[in-house]
C-alpha cells in the first residue's frame, strides 16, 4: 500500500550529486571572478568636470586577445605633425595629454577621440558594442 522501496529513495536523492557539482563549480569560479575584477580597466578621465555616463569597464588583456590586437599602438597611438609614428605608444600618458576635454577649433577632443577609436574599430570588425549603453553600463 503506502510502502516505498529502496529504489524510490535512491532516485529521489538523485539531485544531490548535481547540486554538489554546481556548488563546486561556483566555488572554483570565485577566484577567477575576483581576478577579473583586478584586471578590469576603467576608461574614465579626470579631464571631464562632469561625466554624463558611467565609465567604460572591460578586461584589457581579454579584450585585446579576443580582438586579436597585439600592437599596443593600435589604441595607444602617437602622432607627430599629423602623422602616425609607427611603433610608438602612448601607454603611460593619459589620452587628455593630446586630446583636450574642451577642444579648440581643429583639435580632436577627448570624448570624440575615445568614441572614434573604439566605435570605429567595433564597427569595422563587426565585433563589440556600438551603442552608448553597450559600453557605458550602469552599475
Amino acid at each position: 500500500m503506502g510502502t516505498t522501496n529502496n529504489s524510490d529513495r535512491i532516485h529521489g536523492l538523485g539531485w544531490i550529486p548535481a547540486a554538489m557539482m554546481v556548488l563546486m563549480l561556483a566555488v572554483l569560479a570565485l577566484p577567477g571572478m575576483a581576478m577579473a575584477q583586478e584586471d578590469m580597466t576603467m576608461i574614465r578621465s579626470d579631464a571631464f568636470e562632469h561625466h554624463q555616463r558611467p565609465a567604460v569597464r572591460f578586461v584589457h588583456d581579454m579584450h585585446n586577445e579576443m580582438a586579436e590586437i597585439d600592437d599596443c599602438s593600435v589604441c595607444h597611438h602617437v602622432y607627430e605633425d599629423g602623422k602616425l609614428l609607427e611603433g610608438e605608444t602612448s601607454e603611460d600618458e593619459p589620452c587628455s595629454s593630446c586630446h583636450p576635454a574642451q577642444p579648440e577649433s581643429g583639435e580632436l577632443g577627448l570624448m570624440r577621440a575615445f568614441h572614434k577609436r573604439c566605435i570605429t574599430c567595433h564597427d569595422e570588425t563587426g565585433k563589440g558594442p556600438l551603442t552608448c549603453g553597450g559600453c557605458h553600463v550602469k552599475n
